[in-house]
């Protein structure tokens, strides 16, 4: 893991609504920031951990995730290139510490902003405080969404939506496997991997897919959408 001065600023490029704000409070702030490099696997935060910076996505990917006292894990989301943590900001904003965990899923280039300068900034630049609210408006809304999924929707249609999410529709036959485990798509769902791992068996049975060692190979698209479309 490796930080340098962002004093540069070409890392507002990637986000073009804090890049076109003009106010010298959030000018001098953003070249205060620091630009960090991690690599896959690094865990970013862990449940309890203090909250010490605003974090930006500059590339790569963050999962963001929550484990239940029984070791149960699910997914709340993800930062992509161009995107803050919602949690982080949260966190901060509450003076309260990390209630979930980061880990990166790529290399992952990092802008933080340190407390400091995070709240001399979110006082001082109006359009930095706008670009801070709207971005929690936005996650607040996409975990709305997962609750009522979570809540309401059936486990084998949550299960066919994640198999069609993370297959290019427009690949030929080839480029229709996921290397993914059974208990990685539990995490993602929530769920156990027993339970994904019997869906998984049933959808081999009706034609959906075929299964081998880590690997998924969808085999009726259309099949896997009715799915999605009647549940």
């Amino acid at each position: 893991m490796s930080a340098v001065a962002a004093s540069s600023r070409e890392w507002l490029a990637e986000f073009p609504r804090l890049h076109d704000i003009s106010d010298n409070v959030w000018q001098m702030d953003a070249g205060k920031a620091v630009r960090m490099q991690v690599k896959s696997g690094t865990v970013l935060f862990r449940d309890g951990d203090a909250c010490q910076a605003y974090v930006l996505v500059v590339s790569g990917s963050v999962r963001v995730q929550k484990m239940d006292p029984q070791g149960h894990e699910i997914v709340l989301y993800r930062v992509e290139e161009g995107q803050s943590c919602m949690l982080t900001t949260t966190c901060l904003l509450g003076s309260r510490s990390y209630p979930a965990e980061g880990i990166a899923e790529s290399e992952v280039d990092l802008v933080m902003l340190p407390l400091k300068i995070f709240e001399h900034a979110l006082a001082g630049s109006e359009g930095f405080r706008h670009f801070v609210m709207n971005n929690i408006g936005e996650r607040i809304c996409d975990l709305m969404l997962l609750l009522e999924d979570v809540a309401f929707g059936r486990m084998d249609v949550r299960l066919a939506r994640l198999l069609l999410k993370n297959i290019d529709t427009n690949a030929s036959n080839t480029d229709l496997t996921l290397i993914r485990t059974h208990r990685e798509l539990a995490v993602e769902l929530g769920t156990a991997r027993e339970v994904i791992s019997r869906l998984l068996k049933s959808f081999e049975r009706n034609g959906l897919v075929e299964l081998s060692r880590n690997q998924i190979t969808l085999c009726d698209l259309k099949a896997l959408q009715k799915l999605i479309d009647q549940g």
